[in-house]
């Protein structure tokens, strides 16, 4: 297959690209700089977002697009600024996606278009799946509700589109993971706020597992919760962050404190939702790491 991937140097879209071309699929990153080479015949650098660019003309016939662009959500306190960048970067690359297949010749057969659980909004006590229609109405739901609805106008151009509501993203060498674990690390980890709050995670093995199954069963489109089925507790990540580390768990991190320092950004710490992937699950599709204890265990201990 060739396969179109935009946000292909972030987090998942190394690892989405590291999988699709060990499976001989080509795979065509957009970009802004295309200075970049990898010494790998099934990886191909496509501008785009350049006035002098046009990346249709580029390109050769495309199965998939997979639109993970979009700046990070946790790589800076979310002043009003960055809060304009979030969101327009998002909507910018969806828009330009838009454009993009409007000028294919032949049209793509499925959009994976990156989402978050997010757009649920925060609680203690509901359990969401797809059939949910809640939308929060904080900063975070409203953007990914503006980003889904960027990408509908896709959909509405007869092509198969995906909302891969991702969770916590759990992986090597990135996401949120490597700076949860650094307090126990330093033996001073403990439960974050009340520990009451539900962290509805994944493993990275999943994401692409998962990014993979719907792309292959063509009945799956729109909303698609990209959480393991057993959502947990903060207080009990942390108590099994520290089992697996062999570190103390006891020095909590107050509420208070963590806005004082993140300001708005602290709800992605301190408010959850408990989420399950209904549609994955009806679909048959088997997790590689259905449990924390699991997934946790083998990240860091390998």
């Amino acid at each position: 297959m060739n396969i179109l991937i935009a946000g292909g140097t972030g987090f998942v879209g190394k690892a989405l690209t590291s999988y699709f071309t060990r499976n001989g699929h080509h795979t065509y990153i957009l970009t802004r700089n295309t200075q970049k080479r990898e010494n790998d015949p099934y990886i191909h650098h496509v501008q785009w977002l350049t006035d002098d660019a046009p990346p249709h003309e580029q390109l050769p016939s495309i199965d998939v697009v997979v639109n993970l662009a979009g700046e990070s959500i946790n790589s800076g306190r979310w002043n009003e600024t960055r809060k304009r960048t979030i969101v327009e970067s998002r909507l910018q690359a969806t828009y330009a996606i838009y454009d993009l297949i409007t000028k294919m010749n032949k049209k793509p057969s499925v959009l994976i278009q990156a989402s978050a659980i997010g757009i649920y909004g925060t609680s203690l006590n509901e359990t969401f799946t797809e059939r949910c229609e809640t939308i929060g109405t904080d900063f975070l739901a409203q953007t990914v509700k503006r980003w889904e609805e960027a990408g509908r106008r896709i959909e509405s151009i007869g092509v198969r589109t995906v909302f891969m509501r991702f969770g916590i993203i759990l992986g090597k060498g990135g996401g949120a993971l490597p700076r949860i674990i650094l307090p126990y690390k330093l033996f001073i980890g403990g439960t974050i706020g009340s520990g009451k709050q539900w962290l509805s995670w994944v493993h990275m093995d999943d994401v692409i597992g998962t990014i993979d199954f719907v792309i292959r069963h063509e009945t799956i489109s729109g909303p698609v919760n990209v959480t393991a089925p057993s959502p947990v507790t903060m207080e009990q990540f942390g108590k099994t962050i520290a089992n697996i580390l062999h570190r103390p768990h006891w020095l909590p991190v107050p509420s208070f404190a963590l806005k004082m320092l993140l300001g708005e950004m602290s709800m992605l710490v301190l408010e959850g939702q408990r989420v399950i992937p209904k549609k994955l699950l009806q679909a048959g599709y088997d997790f590689s790491f259905p449990t924390v204890d699991q997934a946790l265990a083998n990240i860091l201990q390998s």
